[in-house]
């Protein structure tokens, strides 16, 4: 998807917004201000659409309802995410972290990767050859490769293996996002002399080849002439792709047992001489170098521990089960599970028993029976609609699940209910596949027809758990996900459009569907339809936004030009965004600067402007996303650098029409402040940075509106007054 608003990005998101008019804003602005008589523009509320804003979409205001309960239903399980971390079985957590702050894997985000954590992913790399010889020479004449092969295969440890070979071991390089476009990035003029470049999981471009085609090999001229390098990693499918087919390689994982004998003789770990035989003959069936060294690396500690889990004995219970063949009265319940676990079990069974009962519809048009491929009969179980008891889990599911009583969210021990769940969260994850690869139209035509119904429940947490497991089989079977379930939801009802949502944010815990969920999302923001933008701008917040931010940003603010239904919901995911970001203090401050950027670089008077002071008021207004209390206020006490851009916005806010919202929610800053032994410092400081924007007339108006607003019986608390004071003694000074 390439991004019509955003153009290339070449360089990491921050130094992306060095792009736009950032260098000292305060001039512009000062200049602007001082141009103004002060605050004469009449007090209003700027709640409905601006009277000059062009092209608004008519929406029905229950439409922007419906919009606004879906953002309730996203903000739910965002915060939920990230302040709590509920588990529903048995923990293997290697390698696992939680919570939209989780440190991606190096690459994956688009920005700066650092010499040292290149050293880190190529510490027990081992070149697969002869392709990586071969990709080394394209690079080398062309300055850009692109490595084709399957997910998994070491295709980003090997594209950092090549850029350092072209440029040095000491040379870290720049990430670009997976949906920019090679023509668009060539006509750029933004690459850098001497820079490494490596696009990870690539997915943009919607050129036809000719015009793609003439796109790469002006990319190619300029990275030769400024001695820069571009490495690219993309599926096989890319080499289908005309216009990229002269720079593909086809690229390997190398040999598994040559793989662990290298890691071994880094670590000076050998094999113990008992358990060498089987040791390696689990070692030559893992296909994934990650896997390899895993197993190498799990020497240290200690032989039987490193075998144990080659043994994978999740994958082989999960096997073996499904090898018995089970008839459908076991095979049901599991698959509903897959899609419903850790719901309380009165709320599964009801869901389990409609499941057959979609089964059975199906069955009765004439179709062969979901568990007897062979066609033999099943008399004793038609008209049956559910024979599985609670016993039955223990007898027929022995190690897959378990029952467990755990209270819902917000709800004490007392009221605890039992809930199904798998014994390990990868359990989950195989009892997918498996019904991926084992089963065919028979299982899932009515296993989709049931989650189509299921994303219109009520049920938030249904349909989380709907959205978690859908995520779990695109990593099977990505195109069938996005075709049966993806698009149609998009465009439906609000509970279909916030589960669609979601399943893309629990796609990007999966690195290589992390630029796919990316690329989805982008396709529904423009020309596809309001409710398609809706959702797209439903699924730019959490994770998605986390790692592309200045992609997520770029189009977040392009639909806040939309219609108003658009726009809204583009200015909900702006502040959701923000909520999301208050545990990143580097992404909260980097989305301030963009919005104050934004501000800066726009004209008086003009529609732009009224749009980009519509999103900051409301990221002003903002309520922290868990507990009570201002976001801003937040910000000031936990991220140090966001005073300056918090004040900026302030006062753009403050010198226009919204300036009775932004007066109140400075003034619910000040009271959430009030009993912070360190509120007149963070006050001094945002009055400070105020200051170098408002003139004394201007200052002495927002005097007057504050002392007024104070007087609100919500404002009038002992001490916000003294931290008024606080502040208006800063812009005097």
């Amino acid at each position: 998807m390439v991004s019509s608003v955003s153009g290339a990005q070449v360089a990491d998101d921050t130094a992306g917004l060095n792009e736009l008019p950032f260098s000292g804003p305060e001039e512009g602005l000062l200049q602007e201000h001082q141009e103004s008589p002060g605050l004469t523009e009449p007090l209003s509320d700027d709640s409905g659409p601006h009277p000059r804003a062009e092209g608004v979409e008519r929406s029905e205001p229950d439409e922007r309802e419906e919009d606004g309960k879906g953002y309730d239903d996203l903000r739910r399980v965002l915060g939920q995410q990230i302040v709590h971390n509920n588990f529903y079985a048995s923990v293997d957590a290697s390698g696992a972290a939680f919570g939209f702050g989780m440190a991606a894997a190096p690459g994956l985000a688009p920005g700066s990767v650092t010499p040292s954590e290149i050293d880190k992913a190529l510490r027990y790399f081992l070149p697969p050859l002869p392709c990586f010889d071969e990709a080394f020479r394209k690079l080398d004449v062309e300055h850009i490769v692109v490595l084709v092969g399957q997910d998994n295969s070491g295709r980003t440890a090997g594209s950092f293996a090549l850029l350092r070979k072209a440029m040095g071991t000491k040379t870290g390089l720049r990430s670009l996002s997976p949906a920019n476009s090679l023509a668009d990035l060539a006509a750029s003029r933004d690459i850098k002399t001497g820079q490494a470049y490596v696009i990870l999981d690539y997915v943009g471009e919607t050129h036809v080849d000719a015009v793609q085609a003439f796109g790469i090999r002006r990319l190619s001229e300029e990275l030769r002439g400024r001695g820069s390098y571009l490495v690219i990693t993309a599926s096989e499918a890319t080499r289908r792709r005309l216009a990229l087919r002269d720079y593909c390689v086809p690229w390997h994982a190398p040999d598994p047992l040559e793989l662990f004998h290298h890691c071994n003789q880094l670590l000076s770990a050998p094999v113990p001489p008992d358990l060498a035989e089987e040791l390696l003959q689990h070692v030559k069936a893992l296909r994934r170098p990650a896997d390899v060294i895993a197993a190498a690396t799990g020497l240290a500690d200690g032989p039987d521990v490193a075998l144990k889990a080659l043994r994978d004995s999740d994958r082989e219970l999960v096997r073996k089960w499904f090898h018995k063949e089970p008839s459908a009265e076991d095979l049901l319940p599991l698959a509903a599970l897959a899609f419903l676990e850790g719901v309380p079990e009165r709320t599964f069974e009801q869901h389990s028993v409609q499941l057959s009962t979609y089964v059975r519809d199906w069955e009765q048009a004439g179709e062969l029976p979901v568990a007897e491929p062979d066609g033999a009969a099943t008399t004793a179980r038609r008209g049956v609609v559910f024979k599985q008891t609670r016993a039955r889990w223990k007898e027929q599911a022995v190690g897959l699940v378990r029952t467990e009583r755990r209270a819902g969210r917000g709800q004490d021990s007392s009221r605890s209910e039992r809930r199904i769940v798998f014994h390990s969260p990868r359990i989950r994850e195989l009892v997918i596949g498996e019904l991926h690869d084992l089963y065919g139209y028979e299982l899932w035509y009515p296993l989709r027809q049931w989650l189509g119904r299921l994303s219109l429940v009520d049920d938030l947490d249904v349909r989380t758990e709907v959205a978690r497991g859908i995520s779990l089989l695109a990593r099977h079977a990505l195109v069938e996900v996005e075709e049966n379930f993806l698009q149609s939801w998009a465009g439906g009802i609000t509970s279909q459009r916030v589960t669609t949502a979601l399943t893309l944010q629990f796609m990007c815990q999966e690195p290589h569907l992390a630029p796919q969920a990316l690329n989805v999302a982008l396709g529904w923001a423009d020309r596809r339809g309001p409710e398609r933008a809706v959702t797209s701008a439903m699924a730019l917040t959490g994770r998605i936004g986390s790692l592309y931010r200045l992609e997520a940003l770029n189009w977040l603010w392009f639909l806040t030009h939309r219609g108003e239904r658009v726009a809204s919901a583009a200015r909900r995911s702006l502040v959701l965004l923000l909520q999301t970001g208050e545990q990143e203090p580097d992404r909260a401050v980097f989305m301030l600067r963009y919005v104050r950027t934004r501000i800066a670089g726009t004209a008086r008077r003009s529609t732009a402007r009224s749009h980009a002071l519509r999103a900051a008021v409301q990221l002003l207004e903002a309520e922290q996303l868990e507990g009570a209390g201002p976001l801003p206020a937040a910000l000031l006490q936990h991220v140090s650098a966001s005073a300056r851009h918090l004040g900026s916005l302030w006062t753009s806010v403050l010198l226009s029409v919204c300036r009775r919202r932004a007066v109140g929610a400075l003034c619910r800053t000040l009271v959430a402040l009030r009993d912070d032994p360190s509120g007149p410092d963070l006050v001094r400081n945002l009055g400070e940075a105020m200051r170098m924007e408002m003139n004394s007339r201007q200052w002495d108006v927002l005097r007057k509106d504050l002392s007024t607003a104070l007087n609100h019986p919500d404002y009038a608390i002992p001490g916000t007054r003294q931290l008024a004071r606080v502040l208006i003694g800063s812009l005097r000074s």
